[in-house]
């Protein structure tokens, strides 16, 4: 469980990163996979920070798989928002609202139900068939990101955020499925192509759309459909007579990383708030601010070129001459 909970915080802490050094590359084509956007965020040094966590995280999350049973990594991993939420208030200076501050006790309340009801995980290793869905899934995710750009702006975000979820789901089920070094395992392969086309996707929703709305449909994807594969294929269960505990606590705990969704990206601190003119022209043409000191977007630079403070749409009409004056 140790595991677990310090892969949580490794994510949580890696999404403050990602999210800005996304936000913070060139705009692409705007189609749903864009594979060179992830090139220009690597040029962002946060970027590569945030690798560098979520390799850390991985590496425990691998521990956590191999000792605990699916749908409580899952949870655990879920978790990471209110991580997220907590390093946005402390070292940003984001204002959490009283409900967010109640989401995340209920996340930890969740956990602890979760660490109490566990059981051993399950010792099946998974039907050949189940192996060779798992890569049929990985190859989907992909095919899920395309089919993302050519759906409309809000539809975009939630279907790329669901697929980055369920890349995230497919290397969840991978790391249990693993038994040794075998290049003829189709598992490997599976574990490969849904953890790349979910950092991808992910990496796309979070500079084209909500980033709550992706977020959430991450938090569905990861957590939901490893959980359901965990208890029904692989054999995990709960000690005895606490199962109601345990499904109480996984569903506490997501609901309230849904809650904290929008922590997906840190907003920008209050004491760094602009004029309400300015913040409307990058909003009508699309940009974002950085967060803090942080930078803009192409979008946002082109807004305030177009737009004057004054108005947020435009230029502002030409000044009246006094008839008294020259």
């Amino acid at each position: 469980m140790i595991c677990a909970l310090a892969s949580s915080v490794c994510f949580g802490a890696a999404s403050v990163f990602q999210a800005m050094a996304a936000r913070a590359a060139e705009p692409g084509t705007g189609s749903g996979v864009d594979v060179a956007l992830m090139w220009r965020a690597l040029r962002q040094w946060r970027y590569i920070a945030g690798l560098g966590m979520d390799g850390l995280g991985f590496v425990l999350q691998i521990v956590a798989l191999r000792t605990l049973p699916i749908y409580v990594v899952g949870a655990a991993l879920a978790a990471s928002l209110a991580v997220t939420a907590v390093i946005a208030s402390r070292v940003l200076k984001v204002r959490l609202k009283r409900v967010e501050w109640t989401a995340v006790a209920v996340v930890c309340a969740g956990l602890t139900m979760l660490a109490v009801a566990s059981g051993k995980e399950g010792h099946r290793d998974g039907s050949e068939a189940l192996r060779w869905a798992l890569l049929a899934v990985s190859f989907g995710v992909l095919l899920l990101g395309v089919v993302a750009g050519r759906l409309p702006p809000r539809s975009r975000a939630l279907v790329l955020g669901l697929g980055a979820g369920f890349g995230f789901g497919v290397v969840e089920v991978a790391v249990r499925l693993i038994d040794g070094i075998d290049l003829t395992d189709p598992v490997w392969y599976a574990l490969l192509v849904g953890g790349g086309a979910a950092f991808l996707l992910l990496t796309s929703a979070l500079q084209r759309g909500s980033v709550t709305t992706a977020t959430a449909g991450a938090v569905l994807g990861e957590t939901i459909g490893p959980a359901i594969v965990g208890v029904v294929w692989l054999g995990d269960r709960t000690r005895e007579g606490l199962g109601w505990l345990a499904v109480t606590g996984f569903a506490i705990a997501v609901a309230g990383s849904l809650t904290l969704a929008r922590f997906g990206e840190p907003p920008a601190p209050a004491d760094a708030a602009e004029p309400a003119g300015n913040a409307a022209a990058r909003l009508d043409a699309g940009g974002t601010g950085g967060t803090g000191g942080g930078t803009e977007s192409g979008a946002g630079d082109r807004a305030g070129d177009r737009a004057a403070p004054g108005s947020g749409r435009g230029p502002d009409p030409a000044p009246e001459r006094n008839p008294g004056t020259p």
